[in-house]
């Protein structure tokens, strides 16, 4: 990984969130988006200040997806310091994870044609609804001719992409890929997640015993991916190697996680396998986390059965506590903080954590950033519908 960029609630920037993260920063809040009154809760982790910069012409036909994936995107390309005039642009890829889209346009425009007639409406707001348009935006802009691709499997989409990019890379299919992903706010992703009653109305407490539920939140998180001596050769900076990755189904249920963790356990396990690594190689295991009663649980029993006794000993945390659940781009902010711990041998906290659960019995990383160094670390991504990706990465 030769380019990290991200956008979050609460950085503008790769290096804001970073700060954000280890200083153990909330970026929840109250609802701005959209009137939330009438629901379980009116907090989630929005972004408040869309990066600005873009022409008029252009900016309309912008959902809020694609200008904090387009930043991203820009902001990991310099970090990569690439040359694109040097590049053959039929090698290049891109591969994200998306879901949400421009789904708040969509629902602006109809509420636009139900209150105020069709002449207030505007159409081309509909034509960001596809979940791929980031990718195609990001695309467009650059002139990048090589595969792309456009994952969407829920909360594990953005951690797939990162696997399928790989691939890319290993089959000599591409030279560099542009990865992750990018996911916003919209009232039917909050009513759906209320109507589940799987939100808190309160902020999120991953792996604390008092968690109600999750927090919503968006972002955009993209890595550059090439070869590795490729890398080595035109002298880019390396903050880490991806090493493998794992994805299994559940055949279970549409929103609960498999309770014993069998499932989860065998996605770890594929990770593993595919990176080459054994339970006492994980340094820190970045968790999904999302603070619900059942997925907490269910993925502590996984950690514990893919790493037995190993387990105890490693770090984990949940920086969605301090994100919210960033839907489709969760796996992708999550990667870009995981690739960081690896760098900077710092592990971010769980925030409000306060109650042990006697099922969520490691070492939950507690409220404050833990110096530690990490040469391995995993990062987990366990989707509704049994969708799970577990990913890898080490240190270069």
């Amino acid at each position: 990984m030769t380019g990290l960029g991200a956008v979050t609630s609460i950085g503008r920037n790769l290096e804001e969130t970073w700060e954000g993260l280890v200083a153990g920063r909330s970026g929840i809040g109250p609802i701005t988006l959209f009137d939330a009154s009438g629901y379980r809760t009116q907090l989630a982790a929005e972004i408040r200040e869309l990066p600005g910069g873009y022409e008029p012409a252009l900016r309309r036909r912008l959902s809020r997806s694609d200008v904090i994936g387009l930043e991203a995107t820009a902001e990991a390309l310099r970090d990569a310091g690439l040359d694109l005039d040097r590049e053959d642009p039929t090698r290049i890829g891109v591969v994200l994870g998306g879901g949400v889209s421009g789904l708040l346009d969509s629902e602006n425009y109809l509420e636009a044609l139900l209150t105020k007639g069709p002449g207030s409406a505007r159409p081309t707001q509909v034509l960001n609804h596809p979940p791929d348009n980031t990718t195609v935006r990001i695309a467009e802009r650059y002139g990048f001719l090589g595969p792309r691709s456009t994952i969407t499997t829920a909360c594990s989409s953005s951690a797939t992409s990162l696997g399928y990019a790989s691939d890319l890379i290993r089959h000599g299919l591409c030279d560099l890929v542009v990865t992750g992903g990018a996911d916003s706010f919209a009232r039917l992703t909050h009513g759906g997640f209320n109507a589940l009653r799987a939100v808190d109305p309160e902020p999120c407490r991953p792996f604390d015993r008092r968690r109600k539920g999750l927090t919503i939140g968006e972002a955009a998180g993209i890595l550059i991916f090439e070869e590795e001596e490729r890398a080595r050769r035109r002298g880019a900076h390396i903050h880490a190697r991806f090493l493998g990755y794992g994805i299994t189904g559940d055949a279970h249920h549409m929103t609960q996680p498999e309770p014993t963790g069998e499932a989860g356990a065998r996605t770890l396990a594929a990770c593993l396998k595919d990176a080459k690594l054994n339970a006492g190689d994980v340094d820190y295991v970045n968790a999904h986390g999302t603070a619900t009663q059942q997925n907490d649980s269910a993925e502590t029993y996984a950690v514990k059965r893919a790493l037995g006794e190993r387990a105890r000993e490693i770090p984990m945390s949940s920086i969605k506590s301090m994100l919210g659940h960033c839907l489709c781009s969760a796996g992708a902010i999550e990667a870009v903080a995981t690739v960081l711990t690896i760098e900077r041998s710092v592990v971010p906290p769980t925030i409000r954590w306060g109650e042990r659960d006697p099922e969520c019995d490691l070492d939950i990383v507690p409220n404050v950033a833990r110096d530690s160094r990490v040469r391995v670390a995993l990062s987990n991504s366990f989707a509704f519908g049994g969708n799970s990706t577990v990913v890898a990465f080490g240190a270069f």
